[in-house]
């Protein structure tokens, strides 16, 4: 269905070829996942499928890829339209109408599909992803994860033979993404869809895929998961559990891990929990960064928020969990003064953000949004952070010093609209981190984030919250929940239903839990670093 021969890129900005060498032959009815660090040419390895590279994106493209036997090189993307569907890593900026419904007719609408089969199609992708709730609802009111479930849903209702997909669950709760992978996985087996996926949260993915594709400096090497996983620089903590305990073949899911690791939870039988994260050793006292009273927040008309009550001090960090649409952004929106309470109240450091100007809440409040280019108006990288260090009064450098912390190689000529998904947030981070607000709020941080910068990102946020800052971070990425946060905060339906340590929260929850914790169960132990710290000090 998809063929590489010896294909490469390079666009003109480019020191070296984003990719070289490349060949890769994908079978029908093929589940393909491709890892690799952020920036490594994933994106761009997934843009020549279509033909985004090079009619779209621009560059050089040598060699030769086929799909269903059509070359790119003589087939735009239109061409290529009835065979092949892609999902960007920003599913919004793809929308063109203002309804889930309309948008998911609007794919078929263009390729002419009858009326009645249309309308079958819709019905069916509303039940196969969750969304029958929303149907009506306007695009723009939708949580970032339902957005993701429309786009992905957009695609699938046209029935491509090919699906190509960049970090499809990127911004979805636990449960979604185990909801859309599995009609994925079912669609590939039933139907013979052929599905090529870039993902950065393997611990999601890699148990479903038939092969892994690795790229590593524009080079791309495939194999079946667990030999490619012995080898990728990338890998989930399952399988680092598995490097950690000896065992072979590593393990690739939660119950084949559980089936080996019974020796390693034996060996740690009554043992106290470990926990690598630094924690709090009594509650931080003075007056709370951030606090709210019997919170409401609407949005139009709807209630979003209803009685929320919190304090967030200096020194901690703080997850903010909830499924998607149950109010996380609404929060972190309404902490930062772009949202008004409709009843209770919300103090940043003693004051009523909505009433901050821009300049006056900088001092108090720093915020990373779930779209990192809200943020990005310079053009190029080195301007953006010269700006950012201008505008919060920083040493000169500070900035730069950041990104070059979270991500490496990125060059300041580059324009931020050239950058990955992953490269784009790193840059947002750095210019929120720069002015070292005392509370910082951070939404979906890790989107298109590698293992390597999640952990970068982690001893970042660690480090602030050591100097006495409070981290607000609102996520579905339960490995950096694990890693990162003192306490976790639930929100359902809009309401605040569980505050406590983070062990407690995640540990006990079968949607919350993250790898090592669910082979590990009943015992407390959440993360790799945990159970090798335990180890070493039997």
């Amino acid at each position: 269905m998809i063929r590489f021969e010896n294909v490469g890129v390079r666009f003109v900005d480019s020191a070296r070829p984003v990719l070289q060498g490349v060949d890769l032959h994908v079978e029908e009815g093929e589940l393909v996942l491709v890892v690799g660090a952020t920036g490594s040419g994933k994106t761009t390895l997934l843009r020549c499928v279509n033909g985004l590279v090079p009619h779209f994106s621009g560059g050089t493209l040598s060699g030769r890829v086929t799909v269903d036997g059509r070359d790119t090189r003589t087939h735009r993307p239109r061409d290529l339209a009835d065979v092949v569907g892609v999902v960007g890593q920003d599913p919004s900026a793809a929308f063109v109408t203002d309804t889930v419904e309309e948008e998911l007719a609007y794919g078929m609408e263009s390729l002419g599909v009858h009326g009645d089969v249309m309308r079958r199609r819709v019905e069916e992708t509303l039940d196969l992803l969750g969304l029958a709730d929303v149907r009506q609802r306007a695009l723009r009111t939708l949580s970032g994860g339902q957005q993701q479930r429309v786009a992905i849903g957009g695609v699938l209702a046209a029935h491509p033979r090919i699906l190509v997909l960049d970090e499809p669950t990127s911004a979805l709760d636990p449960v979604a993404a185990e909801e859309v992978l599995a009609a994925l996985v079912r669609l590939v087996h039933d139907l013979g869809l052929t599905v090529l996926l870039a993902e950065h949260r393997l611990e999601r993915v890699v148990q479903y895929a038939d092969r892994v594709v690795v790229v590593e400096n524009g080079r791309v090497s495939s194999d079946l998961p667990a030999a490619a996983m012995a080898m990728s620089p990338v890998s989930p903590p399952i399988v680092n559990l598995g490097r950690l305990a000896g065992w072979s073949p590593l393990p690739l899911s939660v119950r084949d891990a559980r089936r080996v690791a019974g020796p390693i939870r034996q060996a740690l039988a009554g043992r106290p929990p470990v926990r690598v994260v630094r924690s709090l050793p009594a509650p931080v006292q003075g007056e709370p960064l951030l606090s709210a009273r019997a919170l409401v927040v609407n949005r139009g008309q709807l209630a979003v928020l209803r009685g929320i009550d919190l304090d967030l001090r200096a020194g901690e960090v703080v997850a903010l969990m909830g499924r998607n649409g149950s109010g996380k952004s609404t929060l972190l929106a309404t902490a930062c003064g772009q949202l008004r309470a409709r009843g209770g109240s919300v103090r940043t450091s003693g004051l009523d953000p909505a009433s901050l100007r821009p300049r006056e809440l900088l001092k108090h409040v720093g915020l990373v949004p779930q779209d990192p280019g809200i943020l990005l108006y310079g053009e190029t990288v080195g301007a953006e952070c010269r700006a950012a260090d201008t505008d919060v009064r920083a040493t000169p450098g500070t900035t730069r010093a950041l990104l070059a912390h979270l991500a490496h190689d990125i060059q300041d000529g580059t324009h931020p609209r050239d950058l990955s998904e992953g490269q784009r947030l790193a840059l947002a981070l750095s210019i929120v981190l720069a002015g070292r607000p005392p509370l910082v709020l951070l939404d979906e941080p890790t989107r298109g984030l590698d293992y390597g910068a999640k952990t970068r990102l982690v001893a970042s946020l660690r480090s602030l919250a050591v100097a006495g800052h409070g981290i607000l971070v609102a996520t579905h990425d339960v490995e950096l929940v694990a890693e990162l946060a003192d306490r976790v905060m639930v929100i359902a339906d809009g309401e605040l239903v569980t505050d406590g340590p983070a062990a407690d929260v995640l540990a006990g929850s079968p949607a919350f839990a993250p790898q090592v914790a669910k082979v590990m169960h009943p015992q407390p132990w959440l993360t790799v670093a945990d159970v090798a710290a335990a180890l070493e000090a039997s």
